[in-house]
């Protein structure tokens, strides 16, 4: 598979990185000086009305993105149609646009808590590290799909994306996060 920007970058089940262990990051932007992306499946304690005073009473789930500039606030959202200047990164899967007209949406209900997640931080790679990672097994790459980013619970996130792999994938799923306590 191509590295581009709406990849999911399923963590090995094995990988040790504390940042990344069973994490599904979906690649925002990927270019030769590097690669941008979102962890899916790390929920944060908060909501977005606790982090942002123009978000007083939006209670939304705010993720950790990745452990680069945690003060950064993303977000990814599927009405690419409603926010202006998003970017579509793949199919009813867009990034960022009008925070104000975000807020707006969100206070008058056509956009909803499915619809869109909101992240602090994000994991970055610089030119050429992600491609590295990759050959040394670190990450399984999968399309990414509106309904695993958006519909999957948090914690299902990991083993969904596994499974729509199929085969050996599946079955990774299933395995557990250190084989020597097993």
């Amino acid at each position: 598979m191509e590295l581009s920007q709406g990849i999911l970058l399923l963590s090995d089940p094995f990988l040790k990185d504390p940042n990344f262990i069973r994490s599904v990051v979906l690649v925002c932007e990927h270019n030769p000086e590097g690669a941008f992306g979102l962890v899916l499946n790390r929920k944060i304690h908060f909501v977005l009305g606790d982090l942002v005073e123009q978000a007083m009473g939006i209670d939304v789930a705010v993720f950790e993105g990745g452990p680069v500039q945690p003060t950064a606030l993303h977000f990814i959202h599927r009405k690419g149609n409603l926010i202006p200047n998003s970017v579509e990164i793949a199919r009813d899967i867009f990034w960022g646009g009008d925070f104000e007209v975000t807020l707006n949406l969100l206070r008058s209900g056509q956009v909803g808590p499915r619809d869109i997640r909101f992240f602090v931080g994000y994991s970055g790679w610089s030119a050429g590290q992600l491609e590295e990672e990759l050959e040394e097994k670190s990450w399984i790459p999968a399309q990414a799909r509106a309904s695993i980013v958006f519909d999957a619970p948090e914690d299902q996130i990991w083993a969904r994306s596994l499974h729509t792999l199929g085969g050996e994938y599946a079955q990774m799923s299933n395995y557990p996060i250190d084989p020597q306590l097993n």
